[in-house]
């Protein structure tokens, strides 16, 4: 690994102050999962490398019933996958996060790190998709949030600029009604990256629904959203023939590649079956 200087900011100003002075040569530093591989294959080669772990506001997980889920970005993915309001509130994310490599990455990995390594096929992008999250981002100019569907602009490319990083997500309130729906689908029970993500949120209310969010992961640039399907479903009657054309509907919305772990055209009809699979169980 190539020589570079070793920076640990205090607070998230200082923090902001030092990526603006290092002019894009420098590289945050979380849990590592992602970057120290990246950095001894060469991938990346910075500078400066900033580690973020001795500011504690990043590191928070806070609910809150009226404003909803308050989420650091230094928090490990361990910690969701296990606390209780995240569970019961969350199961998706909660679900998500338990999907990333082992425990012992999970008690490292974080997620502001998933997040801004901005893979399609992250296991937690699905599901802050499907659940509406909003991404805090703070910089030398001031902090500004953006919704999470418009952070990522290509695979491993987010909308910060030089001098910005994110602190958290925020997360709403789930309404009276909501059902949600999370599956992965992969080669291996664990351990192994997606070959296609789902993630659904509805709000089931007197025999229709609103408020559908489909989010469908590993099958385009970036994660995305089934839009047609999500409008199709929505205020309707949950029939046969409906659920069939909005799972039609997601697929065609995907646009998926060939690769190693599944060819385009397995990736676009696993993406109607599981689309199909999520809307029947929670319309049920």
């Amino acid at each position: 690994m190539h020589e570079f200087r070793y920076l640990e900011p205090r607070t998230v100003s200082e923090a902001c102050g030092m990526l603006a002075e290092q002019g894009g040569r420098a590289r945050l530093l979380a849990g590592g999962t992602d970057l120290v591989l990246q950095m001894e294959t060469g991938r990346h080669k910075p500078e400066a490398v900033i580690y973020l772990g001795r500011i504690p506001e990043l590191q928070v997980i806070r609910f809150d019933e009226r404003t909803g889920l308050t989420v650091g970005a230094l928090a490990t993915l361990r910690e969701l996958e296990t606390h209780p309001r995240v569970r019961e509130r969350y199961p998706t994310l909660a679900r998500g996060a338990a999907e990333v490599g082992s425990v012992q990455i999970r008690n490292l990995a974080t997620l502001g790190g998933n997040l801004c390594n901005a893979s399609p096929s992250a296991d937690t992008s699905t599901s802050l998709l499907s659940l509406d999250a909003q991404v805090k981002i703070a910089g030398t100019s001031g902090e500004r949030t953006v919704p999470v569907e418009q952070f990522w602009t290509g695979p491993g490319r987010t909308d910060l600029k030089p001098d910005e990083l994110v602190t958290g997500l925020l997360l709403p309130a789930p309404a009276p009604g909501t059902r949600t729906f999370y599956y992965k689908l992969a080669v291996r029970k664990a351990m192994d990256l997606a070959i296609v993500g789902i993630a659904v949120s509805l709000v089931r209310q007197n025999g229709s629904c609103r408020d559908v969010r489909i989010a469908l992961g590993a099958v385009a640039p970036v994660v995305l959203r089934a839009t047609e399907a999500e409008q199709l479903i929505a205020g309707g009657a949950a029939d046969a023939a409906r659920l069939e054309e909005a799972a039609r509907l997601a697929m065609e919305a995907s646009r998926p590649i060939s690769d190693q772990r599944g060819s385009a055209d397995y990736r676009r009809e696993m993406v109607r079956v599981l689309t199909h699979r999520a809307l029947s169980q929670l319309l049920a």
